[in-house]
C-alpha cells in the first residue's frame, strides 16, 4: 500500500477541527497504560492486564453494541496459567458512549500514527469544505456507522474495537468525492520507499480496494487483528455522504484562494 505523505490541495482556511482531532487522540493515547511506564513491581503481565481492563470498560465490543448491555465481566489480574483472571466490573457502561471513546483509543504508537498520518493529509480539505461543525459532525458519524457495521456483523463477538480507522476511512471516501483528481505525494514501496505523485483516486482507490479485499477475505475473521470491514464501511459512509450532500471540490465563488496547503 502507498503511503500518502502531502496533497497538492490547498485550503482557504486552517482546518482546527482536524488539528483539535489530532490532539486528542494523542494525549488520550498517552492517558493508557500502555503508554505510560509500569507501576513499580508490575510484571509485564500485569501491565497487559491493566490494559486489557482499560480497553474493555471504555472501548466498543460488539456484542455489548448490538445488545446494548454492557458484559458482566472484565479483566482482572494476571493469571498464573496465563491471561487475565474475570472479575465483576466497578463501573457502569454504556455501550453507545463506548463507540465514541472507542474512536479516540489505539492500541500502539503505529496505530496512532497511521491514523494521524491519513487524517493529516486529507482532512483539512475536507473540513475546508464541509465546514467545521459540519465535518465534526460528520467526522463522528462516520466513526458510529463503521463501527455499528462491524459490531452487527460479528455481532457475538467480545473483542474490543479501537481506533479511529473507521472514522478516519469517512474521511478518505469523502476527500475521494470530493478531489479524484488531487495530486498527493506518496511513498511507494518497492525494495525501498520512493516518493510519486499520484492522482488521489488511484492513491485512495487502491487503499478501498486493499481493505474490501482483506474484509472478504481472512481480514474478515475475528482474530485478525484489524477491523476491515469498519474501514470498508467507514469509506462508504463518507463517499455516499458527500454524494448526498452535493457538494463538490471547485474553489468556493467570491472566496480568495489561500495560502494554506496540507
Amino acid at each position: 500500500m502507498v503511503i500518502p505523505v502531502h496533497d497538492d490541495n490547498p485550503t482557504h482556511r486552517r482546518p482546527w477541527v482536524t488539528y483539535l482531532l489530532i490532539l486528542l487522540n494523542v494525549v488520550v493515547f498517552f492517558q493508557e497504560p500502555i503508554a505510560q511506564s509500569p507501576i513499580p513491581g508490575e510484571t509485564p503481565a500485569a501491565q497487559a492486564c491493566r490494559q486489557e481492563a482499560f480497553f474493555r470498560e471504555y472501548a466498543a465490543i460488539p456484542q455489548e453494541v448490538v445488545t446494548n448491555d454492557p458484559l458482566d465481566t472484565t479483566a482482572g489480574a494476571a493469571s498464573p496459567a496465563g491471561g487475565c483472571t474475570e472479575v465483576e466490573p466497578d463501573y457502569d457502561k454504556s455501550p453507545a458512549l463506548s463507540v465514541l471513546y472507542a474512536m479516540f483509543l489505539h492500541g500502539g504508537l503505529l496505530h496512532l500514527l497511521g491514523n494521524m498520518l491519513f487524517l493529516w493529509v486529507f482532512g483539512n480539505n475536507v473540513e475546508d469544505r464541509l465546514g467545521r461543525l459540519r465535518y465534526l459532525a460528520c467526522y463522528l458519524a462516520w466513526g458510529y456507522v463503521a463501527t455499528y457495521v462491524f459490531a452487527f456483523a460479528f455481532r457475538d463477538s467480545t473483542t474490543v474495537l479501537i481506533g479511529a480507522s473507521g472514522a478516519v476511512a469517512g474521511v478518505l471516501g469523502a476527500y475521494l468525492k470530493l478531489f479524484p483528481r488531487a495530486r498527493v505525494l506518496s511513498l511507494v514501496p518497492f525494495l525501498l520507499f520512493f516518493p510519486f505523485r499520484l492522482p488521489a483516486w488511484l492513491v485512495l482507490g487502491s487503499w478501498f480496494a486493499l481493505q474490501y479485499g482483506y474484509s472478504r477475505g481472512a481480514g474478515l475473521t475475528e482474530g485478525s487483528g484489524v477491523a476491515y470491514l469498519a474501514h470498508v464501511a467507514g469509506f462508504v459512509a463518507g463517499f455516499v455522504t458527500l454524494f448526498l450532500l452535493r457538494t463538490t471540490g471547485g474553489q468556493r465563488p467570491g472566496v480568495r484562494r489561500g495560502r494554506l496547503a496540507s
